[in-house]
């Protein structure tokens, strides 16, 4: 683990990682272009001197564009492409403080929690050899009670074996640990838990939103209550690897490059930002949108949120809003927030031509993925040029009859031609479908004719 900010690569060049994104995301190059830039100028930040560190912001940016064009997609892979923590939420979630509904400050929360995991997880991969050693100790002590340092543990005494084994016994044994021949041999195991009564409930939905981790504060004052588990040793082997992993990593150093993380490195995602855009002297609802707006501006604008980790400033994490803005529009949202997001992006709406390359061209193309769910059944599905072309006109099709729904429109379509397929798929061992035109016309014409039948199906 590091805290110098080495985790976001230098050779992420803003047109590597729109190469990357060109992998998954067909076409926006310009909310790409955007994004790749706005990842770059953070690592390009963590490389300038600190007194002049602390002073450039983030470009945070807002998108513009109908539901199912890319938006949140550019984010989430761009996060996974720099290793950053990555929240999504929705703006229309979030209440005026006062209202009932969430804390705004919950989102940063959040993500603070997800950075923890993050680098937890990545710790645990370094000490994995170490927790393997000493989970398979344990495991051995289990199942030769004689092993044991400690006099006064239980015996095992299912185990079958020798309470004074030889050291070719240990070995022996080790070795048919090692080859899973023990697998399915069950063993006892003592498990600890905390017992907080009703502490559960107020965390997650009280005093924790204020920052408080009442179950870490006061889990000291309540005893811990042993519990004996009778378990498979595959299932053991997992729990106390897990364990030994834990006892072997720095907390504190987990923590420390946590809060960096988020902070330095983590997107937070704001979908359906236009749903608490209100126009100016609206009244009723409008106005706790309003408030919502107000209550989110420190955050962006840079504040510090107590979490259970400790305070974490704002300052320097990335937001990305997004909205349809199909009645509102950004210059609705109060002018202190829209000058928090500098960079605005519009992506435009999809047609026939994207929807076939969407089809075919990502490494996750929809064809690759029911291909590949129908081989598991031993049988193949082959779509012709003319097939794919006639779904991705249907669905463009349906998109301008009805809600425009983007690309999502293209999984309603290819669920319906593909659907006695993927019904009769295990009766039709060794088999190949051919997906042509007129397939596709066969399976879909009769909805596509009925506009009221298209509405609820398509």
């Amino acid at each position: 683990m590091n805290t110098n900010g080495n985790h976001l690569e230098k050779e992420l060049t803003p047109r590597r990682i729109v190469e990357e994104l060109d992998k998954y995301i067909i076409g926006q190059n310009s909310a790409k272009k955007c994004a790749a830039i706005a990842v770059r100028n953070r690592w390009r930040r963590l490389q300038l001197a600190p007194e002049l560190r602390d002073e450039v912001a983030p470009k945070n940016i807002i998108m513009i564009g109908p539901t199912g064009v890319g938006k949140t997609e550019i984010a989430k892979r761009l996060a996974a492409l720099v290793k950053a923590p990555f929240l999504k939420v929705e703006a229309s979630r979030y209440t005026e403080v006062g209202y009932h509904g969430r804390d705004v400050e919950s989102m940063v929360r959040d993500l603070v929690e997800i950075a923890h995991n993050m680098i937890k997880a990545e710790a645990m991969k370094t000490v994995q050899e170490k927790a393997d050693e000493f989970a398979e100790e344990r495991l051995l002590d289990l199942l030769l009670p004689s092993r044991r340092k400690t006099a006064n543990l239980p015996s095992n005494q299912d185990a079958g074996i020798s309470q004074e084994p030889s050291e070719a016994t240990v070995e022996k044994l080790r070795e048919k640990l090692r080859k899973g021949e023990l697998d399915d041999r069950h063993v006892e195991l003592a498990l600890e838990e905390k017992v907080i009564p009703m502490m559960q409930v107020m965390s997650t939905g009280g005093i924790e939103e204020f920052g408080f981790d009442i179950q870490s504060a006061l889990g000291n004052m309540f005893p811990s209550k042993s519990i004996s588990k009778k378990m498979l040793i595959s299932e053991a082997r997992k729990i106390i690897t897990q364990q030994e992993a834990e006892k072997l990593i720095d907390r504190d150093k987990v923590v420390k490059e946590a809060i960096f993380r988020a902070v330095n490195s983590g997107i937070i995602f704001i979908d359906e930002i236009d749903k608490v855009a209100a126009k100016e002297g609206s009244h009723g609802p409008d106005v706790s949108r309003e408030g919502v707006q107000r209550d989110m501006l420190p955050i962006v604008e840079g504040s510090t949120v107590m979490t259970r980790y400790g305070p974490v400033k704002t300052n320097h994490i990335l937001f990305i809003a997004a909205g349809a803005f199909h009645i509102s529009k950004p210059t609705d949202l109060i002018p202190e927030l829209q000058g928090r997001f500098p960079i605005r992006v519009e992506l435009s709406s999809l047609g026939k031509d994207d929807f076939i390359r969407i089809l075919t061209e990502p490494r996750n193309a929809l064809i690759r993925q029911y291909q590949a769910l129908v081989e598991t059944e031993g049988v193949k599905i082959k779509f012709n040029k003319e097939a794919i072309e006639e779904m991705a006109d249907i669905a463009a099709k349906a998109n301008s009859s009805m809600q425009n729904i983007g690309a999502r429109r293209l999984h309603t379509v290819i669920e319906k031609v593909l659907e006695d397929v993927s019904y009769e798929a295990p009766d039709m061992k060794n088999k190949t479908v051919n997906v042509t035109r007129e397939y596709v016309r066969e399976k879909l014409q009769s909805i596509v004719k009925d506009e009221d039948l298209s509405k609820y199906i398509l």
